[in-house]
């Protein structure tokens, strides 16, 4: 603000609040220098919802206390840290190349969101409250470790977890979620043939597409327990 922009401030600060008008000429001088020593940084409004006047009105409606330049310059620091935290700095349009040019302008955007000249820059998708009709399924694809066009390229190299997807789809148990007690496959592993050697011993450790039907019906028993609960 500058003299004038600060004299209309107390003129209209003592309309409110007449024990802030000063009558002898000297006083009003003294205090006319000091709000504008004090305040001539902060602006008297903005485009974007600053006004001293507002910020004087509210303090003088709610406090019993005599207002000070403390009392403008406070809510102005608070608007400016609210406007920089919510603005995100676009991409400058200088020469990404030209360091001095790009840092330049970020600092002239910067600045000019601070001083209420111009509005934050935020993220369209969280601003604008608009979404896109194929984010969704965009959202759920990226989501995973591997996306449904790839999973299902997949498939025939990877037979077990294939499966085990295919009955969960279909609402049956996941047979995974449990040991099998024929193979000792552990959980999250598939089913391995289980072999009897001449020895009498067991052999085989190639995996199985499907696995053992007593690790289905351990699934599926399991599954049932919390429903009879």
């Amino acid at each position: 603000m500058d003299r004038r922009e600060i004299a209309a401030l107390l003129a209209y600060i003592g309309r409110l609040d007449p024990r802030a008008i000063r009558t002898d000429q000297g006083e009003a001088r003294d205090q006319l220098a000091q709000w504008h020593e004090l305040l001539g940084d902060v602006p008297l409004a903005t485009p974007h919802g600053w006004d001293a006047r507002d910020a004087a009105r509210q303090h003088i409606r709610v406090s019993p206390y005599q207002i000070l330049p403390a009392d403008i310059a406070r809510p102005w620091e608070s608007y400016r840290r609210d406007r920089l935290q919510r603005h995100t700095d676009p991409t400058p349009t200088a020469d990404p190349d030209d360091q001095t040019a790009w840092t330049a302008e970020l600092v002239r955007t910067r600045r000019a969101v601070a001083s209420g000249t111009a509005q934050p820059t935020t993220y369209r998708q969280i601003a604008s409250g608009r979404v896109n009709p194929g984010l969704e399924g965009h959202l759920k694809a990226i989501g995973r470790y591997i996306p449904d066009h790839v999973r299902a390229e997949l498939a025939a190299y990877r037979p077990a977890r294939a499966a085990r997807e295919a009955a969960v789809a279909q609402g049956q148990p996941d047979f995974l979620s449990v040991r099998c007690e024929w193979c000792h496959a552990p959980v999250g592993e598939p089913c391995r043939r289980r072999r009897i050697g001449p020895d009498g011993g067991a052999r085989g450790t190639a995996p199985r597409a499907t696995p053992h039907p007593g690790r289905i019906d351990l699934a599926a028993a399991q599954a049932q327990q919390p429903a009879m609960a």
